[in-house]
């Protein structure tokens, strides 16, 4: 199974908050230079995790994105099935049906593979994700120096 850039950069984006130090607030803006990505598609990504509950952004002086407690204990497995949404691999039922869907084995044991994928990420929750040695390299992003 492969993610979508879009989750892709919305994971890449909860672990770099996950190592902000308390009072470090990045913004948009700063998280997308640090990732060297677009401003417009790091936004749209952060966006989708405020309505999951699992960043904050203050606007204004002072303001700036942060991981709440719910973004910090997340499983990934559940933050990736909010970002894919619950499509399945194979596309059966499309505008063309697979003429094979009524016998076919494959969509079963395709489902069967992406519950799996999704249990062993069940098991990871964001702190697991920005331990050493990621922890370490996403500090260095940050232009802070590792402890």
């Amino acid at each position: 199974m492969r993610l979508t850039k879009f989750t892709d950069l919305a994971l890449r984006s909860v672990m770099r908050l996950a190592v902000s130090e308390n009072g470090e607030s990045p913004t948009t803006r700063e998280v997308a230079e640090v990732m060297g990505v677009q401003h417009a598609h790091l936004a749209k990504a952060i966006t989708r995790l405020q309505h999951l509950g699992v960043v904050e952004a203050r606007r204004g002086r002072g303001g700036g994105l942060a991981l709440t407690g719910l973004g910090r204990r997340a499983s990934v497995g559940w933050l990736v099935r909010e970002l894919e949404g619950g499509g399945e691999v194979v596309a059966c039922d499309d505008d063309a049906p697979c003429p094979l869907r009524a016998a076919c084995r494959l969509r079963g044991a395709l489902r069967e593979a992406q519950e799996a994928f999704y249990a062993t990420l069940d098991a990871l929750t964001v702190a697991d994700l920005v331990a050493s040695p990621a922890g370490p390299v996403l500090v260095a992003l940050t232009g802070r120096r590792p402890e």
